[in-house]
């Protein structure tokens, strides 16, 4: 049986929580999470990854169990989400990395890579937009409108995400078997997000994803350039994130893996069978191979 630690890292002055299984040789993968949620979404994908591999799984800053300094207290930037992920890894030794980035999860991991490219041993993208294709403005709109002006109007607008009936609704929709999936996730990342004064570091956050689609051109040249081995396996029905995002990655890197799956924006609730053999196997070949 997969044995999958628990634990903790002060980096800067914060708590950091993360998930790590796997031997301490292997080739190492870095799952990083998504909006609302933390390392929980990854906590069945986490066993059947370390058997070959060296898995780290953290909670970005203010999700999860690692600490939520107030957003009085500490700038929420993905700049600074990043600068906390980096240091965890580089306090734990990890210098040579594959990453998996869903949702939030790739703007932080698009930064590592251009930062440190040469770290970089492969990228997969779980419903993680890296380009403006992909962007559904049936669900942006509420976010560009708040990001141009915060008034009562547009925050109110915003809020709606961070409802418990605003969370369920990111698991479910896209998922035509809606009864596949746990309602412990939804209660679960709901409970995180209403600690008191959390609903402030979601705001500057929503408002900081205004800094991402400018990195893009710089990803592209990234990825044009290092030609990292791209997975990019998505949930067809995702209404954050198209799979026109997903298709996007094959511009630049020719040889990218594109798999559509039949489900939402959090496909390791409803395909996660399907979803895992598609990373092993991709990492099997791409990563471990070439080792």
């Amino acid at each position: 049986m997969t044995k999958v630690h628990h634990r903790y890292a002060e980096i800067d002055g914060q708590r950091l929580f993360y998930r790590e299984a796997g031997a301490a040789e292997a080739p190492v993968v870095v799952l990083l999470h998504g909006f609302p949620t933390s390392s929980f979404m990854f906590r069945e994908l986490i066993p059947r990854l370390a058997d070959e591999y060296r898995v780290i799984a953290p909670d970005l800053l203010g999700f999860g169990l690692s600490d939520a300094p107030a957003a009085t207290e500490f700038d929420y930037t993905f700049d600074a989400l990043t600068d906390l992920t980096a240091g965890l890894l580089a306090e734990l030794g990890v210098t040579s990395y594959a990453i998996y980035v869903q949702d939030y999860g790739a703007p932080v991991g698009w930064r590592l890579a251009l930062r440190s490219p040469e770290s970089i041993t492969a990228i997969i993208s779980q419903n993680g937009n890296g380009y403006d294709d992909g962007f559904i403005e049936g669900f942006w709109k509420t976010v560009w409108d708040y990001q141009a002006e915060q008034n009562p109007e547009t925050e109110a607008a915003i809020r709606t995400a961070l409802s418990l009936e605003g969370t369920r609704w990111q698991y479910v929709a896209g998922v035509e078997d809606e009864s596949l999936l746990s309602p412990d996730t939804w209660h679960h990342d709901f409970a995180k997000i209403s600690r008191p004064g959390n609903d402030e570091i979601q705001l500057k956050l929503f408002r900081d994803y205004a800094t991402n689609p400018a990195l893009y051109p710089q990803l592209h040249e990234y990825l044009r350039t290092s030609q990292p081995p791209v997975l990019a396996v998505w949930g067809s029905g995702d209404p954050i994130f198209g799979p026109e995002g997903a298709k996007a990655f094959g511009r630049d890197v020719p040889d990218a893996e594109i798999h559509l799956l039949d489900g939402g924006h959090f496909l390791l609730e409803s395909a996660l069978d399907e979803t895992a053999d598609l990373i092993h196997d991709f990492l099997d070949r791409r990563v471990r191979s070439v080792r």
